[in-house]
């Protein structure tokens, strides 16, 4: 790092201070404000923030690390754009007119409490757990090996950068709420597209082409069966990423996760109408389309200076791990000023990534536990509580970080376990709601009930058979052990639709009143006439955009 890359970053500080302090001048006057910005927001706020809010460290280490180890394989989940058009689509008009803050309040009207209490306590479980854990502990780890820092004042420097890293975000999400996330997201995701840019170009420089890349990728085997890094679709008998369970199993986590996961929802929640939410959400869309090329092509390109010995400031290209490609390419081949800019980017990552959990944990707790007990409770007592949530989960992350600091490794390679183990039950329970007046409210609720059964039975089953010794070949290892997860997370959504028509069978509908607006059939003239007219022409060509680009990019690496 040199004294030009220490200006870029304070002047990124400088800018960002500006922007929280001019969001804490604004009023915040009820929980509407805090949680969704006064539902005011504008499509570029809301793409921009889906965006960055979803770019943290599963992209910086795991992305990259994913490109530089297997290649094209994790392409799947990142070429996702068409699946948050449904989101704008189909659902943003569902979740616009039932005026809900939280998913778990929209299963509530569509179904009964339970529900919302269920999919509450599993998503807060799961932020605090997985996903802020793992964004905290990579970030110490991300930092410590850009800087090149091993120790400050005595003190590991990872401690440093994590403890740092959540502080710091943690206030000016307790100061501007989910303004905060909206208007510094708008600044960090041009940051995180320039610099990763940055980064792609000079690594193609360096390794000498595209078609440098290519060839080594193509000449690296991954299988037993003719697959190289380069391919996307692989044979069905691949161990890890068999075609059909890549297809299917990216499909339902990208399902869960795009259209019903608070994380993001929450972000189309806070549009002022239906027009700007749907903008938002084809704008995020689009520049969901560029991890591929802005992280793991990277990873691929480290991958390829390694394997053909490039000489960088006179020494031969070489990462640690895998997982440190992107970290180890910022540190070897960015120029002075250039890293700071994206040192800015993967602070900008990170940062957006955290603030958004932090914000949405917080609104789970306060809306769908604290208010639901206490609804007499004013505007001013849920600021309070939404606050005093927010510094809750920054203290549990930080309590968590010593754990992920022993266990990190185990824990990061299980984050897709998790999410496709926590997906099945919820989008099976997000997607018959909608289609069906038919489904019952009992039967939404074993649905999520029999989905975190199994897919704590699969976890539980992963952690017992990882350790065990000797060679078990009861039918219950075969299902939860050795299935591929992919096919498994496939299976799971079968099963638990399964159980939700099942018992819908035999328990009683819910009144054609409470289902108004919730199901396709239930939809109103009037609705249907509100939702036609918030959009045009031009949103139809964007849409269509982004599904021929992602036509073209399965075609390219087919």
């Amino acid at each position: 790092m040199f004294t030009l890359d220490y200006i870029v970053i304070g002047v990124f500080a400088v800018i960002l201070i500006g922007i929280v302090v001019w969001v804490a001048k604004q009023k915040q006057e009820n929980s509407k404000d805090f949680f969704l910005a006064g539902r005011d927001a504008t499509w570029l706020a809301i793409g921009a923030s889906i965006f960055a809010s979803n770019i943290g460290s599963e992209h910086l280490i795991g992305l990259a690390g994913a490109g530089a180890s297997s290649g094209m394989a994790m392409a799947h989940w990142e070429i996702q754009g068409w699946m948050i058009l449904i989101l704008g689509w189909v659902f943003v008009p569902f979740y616009s007119r039932s005026m809900v803050l939280t998913m778990p309040e929209f299963l509530e009207k569509r179904y009964n409490a339970q529900s919302r209490t269920i999919l509450s306590v599993i998503s807060l479980v799961s932020y605090v757990l997985t996903k802020v854990a793992v964004t905290v502990y990579a970030g110490g780890l991300v930092f410590k090996e850009v800087f090149g820092i091993e120790e400050l004042w005595g003190i590991d420097f990872f401690w440093i950068a994590a403890i740092g890293l959540v502080l710091i975000t943690a206030l000016y999400t307790v100061i501007g709420g989910m303004k905060s996330v909206l208007y510094t997201s708008v600044l960090q995701a041009p940051i995180l597209l320039v610099g990763s840019l940055v980064i792609l170009v000079l690594g193609l420089k360096a390794v000498g082409g595209w078609d440098t890349v290519l060839e080594i990728c193509n000449a690296t085997p991954v299988n037993n069966y003719g697959d190289s890094m380069t391919n996307l679709i692989r044979s069905n008998n691949d161990a890890d990423f068999p075609w059909l369970g890549v297809l299917i199993g990216s499909s339902v986590i990208g399902f869960w996760y795009w259209c019903t996961d608070q994380y993001i929802v929450q972000r189309v929640l806070s549009g002022k109408n239906e027009t700007q939410a749907r903008r938002g959400a084809i704008f995020g869309a689009f520049l969901k389309l560029t991890p591929v090329f802005l992280f793991l092509i990277p990873g691929m390109i480290a991958f390829a200076m390694q394997s053909s010995g490039v000489v960088v400031d006179g020494e031969v290209f070489s990462m640690s791990s895998a997982d440190a490609a992107f970290p180890t390419l910022v540190a070897k081949l960015l120029p002075a000023g250039f890293k700071g800019v994206v040192v800015c980017g993967i602070l900008a990552a990170l940062m957006s990534s955290l603030a958004s959990l932090f914000n949405s944990s917080a609104m789970l707790f306060t809306i769908d536990f604290y208010q639901k007990y206490k609804p007499k409770a004013t505007e001013k007592q849920l600021l309070y509580v939404g606050r005093a949530a927010t510094i809750t989960v920054v203290v549990l992350g930080i309590l968590w970080i010593p754990v992920m600091k022993s266990i990190g490794s185990v824990l990061y390679n299980y984050l897709q376990d998790v999410q496709s183990v926590l997906a099945p039950g919820i989008a099976a329970a997000f997607l018959l709601g909608v289609c069906s007046k038919r489904i019952t409210p009992k039967g939404g609720m074993w649905g999520l009930i029999a989905g975190l059964v199994v897919g704590l039975t699969r976890l539980a089953a992963k952690i017992i058979y990882s350790s065990a010794e000797g060679g078990d070949s009861s039918a219950f290892k075969w299902l939860f052990y050795d299935t591929n997860w992919l096919f498994f997370c496939g299976g799971m959504l079968v099963f638990c639709m399964l159980v939700i028509i099942v018992v819908s069978m035999f328990t009683p509908r819910a009144s054609e009143e409470q289902l108004q607006g919730l199901t396709f059939r239930s939809v109103s003239p009037e609705q249907k006439a509100i939702s036609r007219a918030s959009w045009n022409s031009w949103d139809v060509i964007f849409s269509a955009a982004i599904l021929l680009i992602t036509m073209a990019f399965y075609w390219y690496f087919w």
